[in-house]
C-alpha cells in the first residue's frame, strides 16, 4: 500500500509547480479548520501551556494560523521529493555564510542545530550545495521502512548524507576527505528522560535531547544555530549564530541551554511557524530532577573534563 500511496499520488504530484501545489494547500487548510481539525487536542494544549497569558481567542487564531502555516509546510514537503537543484538556489538563501566559509577555511567540523521550524526538509536537501562542508543530516528511522527509504533517497540527491542517530559513530571517526557539517533538530521529545536535559521551555518543564552537546564535545565540534526565517510563501532565508567554536571550553549544559533558549525566541516571534502538532511534552517529569541533574553534571565531567 505505501509503494502504490508513493509511485501513483504522492510522487507524480511533487512534479506540479508550485503555485498549484499551493492551491492543494488552500484546500487542506479548509480541511484542517472546517471539518477535520488534525490533531487540534494536541496543538492547542501545547499552545495554552506555551502562551498562558494569552486570550482563548489569541490561543485559537495562533491554532488557525499553524494550520496555514502547516498546509504549507505539507505541500512544500512534498515538492521536496522533486524540486530541482536551481529552485532550491533560488528558495532557500542564506543571510550569512562567511560563518561557515570561515569554519571550513580552518578545517573545522561543525554541528548545526535548530528544531522544527518554518521548512526544515527544503534545508536537508539544500545544506551540500550552500555551504563547502559535506553535508550529514541525523534522524530516528521511520516506522514505515519504505517511507524512510524513499524519503532519505531524495533527501540524498544533491550530495546529503543520512545518517542513522544510532550508528553515526563510525562516520563521524572515519570520514577523512574534508569538514563536514552536522544537521540536527533537537526539540524532539527524548525517549529516554534520565538522558535527557531538563529545563523550562515555553512556560513548562521540558525534557530536551542532550544529543547535540554531547556529540560537540565528544568530536570537538563548532556549534552553530540556526533558524530558517519564511520571507514569503515558498521562500525562505537560513540566518547563521555561533555557540561556540570550542564546546570544552563550556560548562555542562550551556550548549543545550543556549541553541533551546534561541529557538524559544524564534518560537515566540512567530509562534505559527513551529510544528505544535508534535507532542513535544509527552514525557513525565522525573520525581527528583536536582539529583537527576547532579548525576548527569558528574557523569559529564568525568567523561569530558576530567
Amino acid at each position: 500500500m505505501s509503494a502504490v500511496l508513493y509511485y501513483i499520488i504522492v510522487f507524480p504530484i511533487s512534479f506540479l509547480p508550485l503555485g498549484l501545489l499551493y492551491k492543494f494547500s488552500d484546500l487542506l487548510f479548509f480541511f484542517f479548520t472546517r471539518i477535520f481539525p488534525y490533531r487540534k487536542s494536541v496543538i492547542l494544549g501545547n499552545i495554552q501551556r506555551s502562551f498562558p497569558a494569552k486570550s482563548e481567542d489569541e490561543h485559537q487564531q495562533l491554532v488557525k494560523d499553524f494550520y496555514r502555516h502547516f498546509s504549507d509546510i505539507l505541500v512544500e514537503g512534498i515538492k521536496n521529493l522533486t524540486i530541482s537543484k536551481k529552485q532550491l538556489k533560488k528558495r532557500m538563501l542564506v543571510r550569512n555564510p562567511e560563518l561557515m566559509k570561515e569554519l571550513y577555511d580552518d578545517k573545522h567540523n561543525s554541528i548545526l542545530v535548530s528544531g522544527h521550524f518554518n521548512n526544515w526538509e527544503w534545508l536537508i536537501s539544500a545544506q551540500n550545495f550552500l555551504f563547502e562542508h559535506q553535508a550529514f543530516g541525523i534522524g530516528m528511522p521511520m516506522t514505515n521502512k519504505f517511507w524512510d527509504k524513499k524519503v532519505n533517497q531524495r533527501r540524498e540527491r544533491f550530495g546529503m548524507q543520512v545518517i542513522n542517530s544510532n550508528n553515526y559513530q563510525i562516520k563521524f571517526r572515519t570520514y577523512k576527505k574534508k569538514p563536514f557539517a552536522v544537521l540536527t533538530l533537537g526539540d524532539q521529545s527524548p525517549a529516554n528522560t534520565s538522558k535527557s536535559y531538563w529545563m523550562n521551555f515555553l512556560n513548562q518543564e521540558t525534557a530536551v535531547l542532550f544529543g547535540t552537546e554531547h556529540m560537540a564535545n565528544d568530536y570537538n565540534f563548532a556549534v552553530i544555530f540556526f533558524v530558517v526565517h519564511k520571507v514569503k510563501r515558498g521562500f525562505y532565508e537560513l540566518e547563521l549564530k555561533l555557540i561556540t567554536k570550542d564546546a570544552k571550553s563550556l560548562e555542562w549544559g550551556q550548549i543545550t541551554e543556549q541553541h533551546t533558549r534561541m529557538l524559544e525566541a524564534e518560537i515566540i516571534r512567530n509562534p505559527s511557524q513551529w510544528l505544535w502538532s508534535h507532542k513535544r511534552w509527552k514525557r513525565e517529569i522525573p520525581q527528583d530532577l536536582t539529583t537527576l541533574k547532579r548525576k548527569q553534571k558528574k557523569y559529564f565531567e568525568e567523561r569530558f573534563r576530567a
